[in-house]
């Protein structure tokens, strides 16, 4: 990695309990890392602590879900921010490379790359649609414009991702890209997938998808209530008490939830809810 881009990038890890896959991918990060750790019993700090002195380690004593990535975007004071999970890392050279493109487009926070799953790096299905073009050609954009990423495959601009707040306390995790890409353009930024750029993830097999999948029903109707016109939330939440236990529970956890969501109903302008529309009707 060249010295300049090195110095005008930091990789922001959140992790909580998965020692064993931090200690194979923090070797393969190539710039300044910043890991926040959300309360890890597994002694994640203490082999951060013993084995990457390099890294810049905070230990919440909590989990606090995505908003843990705020906590290590405040640390960082390079005007660019990657975010990787545990389980994955850029490939080489990529970080250098969105460092020339947001550098020679000032109107875009940020860049999404092509991500690789597992040892025979599939496609993920997310880039695969990214790839597409889906919003339709914007030839200043360095890649098809997009409304939403990935958060392990972003690199972005520090002050956008501050001046909108960072990733929502109320959202907490799962899904939570989401709000934070609507924000990004209701400020009036730009989102550009990247296919050069790739990042490598490596995840566990998960043995709770039902629960991850029921914290996404929650956060799409978290995200709806805060954002959306109140017929998509209508929408939302009558398909989701439709689809039997899990929505149900997912309906009746965001309620839980819905008097601070409510003190953050901020409309979304025409033109992004209309570029959302579209690609929800994509996927119908």
């Amino acid at each position: 990695m060249t010295g300049a881009a090195k110095g005008a990038v930091t990789v922001v890890v959140a992790t909580r309990n998965r020692c064993p896959d931090l200690l194979r991918t923090l070797p393969r990060h190539e710039c300044r890392v910043v890991v926040v750790d959300n309360g890890s019993t597994d002694g994640t700090a203490r082999m951060v602590r013993e084995r990457f002195p390099d890294v810049e380690l905070v230990e919440l004593g909590r989990n606090a879900g995505a908003t843990a990535r705020n906590v290590g975007v405040e640390r960082v004071r390079t005007p660019y921010v990657a975010f990787a999970d545990d389980d994955s890392w850029w490939a080489p050279g990529c970080l250098v490379r969105a460092v020339e493109l947001l550098d020679a487009h000032p109107e875009v926070a940020l860049l999404t790359a092509r991500v690789l799953i597992g040892p025979d790096q599939r496609p993920d299905p997310v880039s695969v649609l990214m790839a597409d073009d889906p919003l339709g050609p914007n030839p200043s954009l360095p890649g098809p414009a997009v409304l939403g990423f990935l958060a392990c495959a972003a690199v972005m601009r520090r002050e956008a991702y501050l001046g909108v707040g960072g990733f929502d306390d109320v959202i907490f995790f799962c899904g939570e890209e989401e709000m934070l890409a609507l924000d990004l353009s209701t400020a009036g930024w730009w989102m550009a997938y990247v296919d050069e750029l790739t990042v490598h993830h490596h995840p566990a097999v998960s043995s709770s998808r039902r629960g991850r999948d029921q914290l996404a029903t929650r956060n799409r109707l978290l995200v709806a209530l805060m954002r959306r016109p109140w017929s998509k939330l209508a929408q939302d939440a009558l398909r989701a008490a439709r689809s039997g236990g899990p929505g149900l529970r997912a309906t009746f956890s965001a309620a839980r939830r819905a008097p601070r969501a409510m003190g953050r109903r901020q409309r979304l302008p025409d033109r992004v809810e209309e570029a959302k529309q579209r690609l929800e009707s994509l996927g119908s």
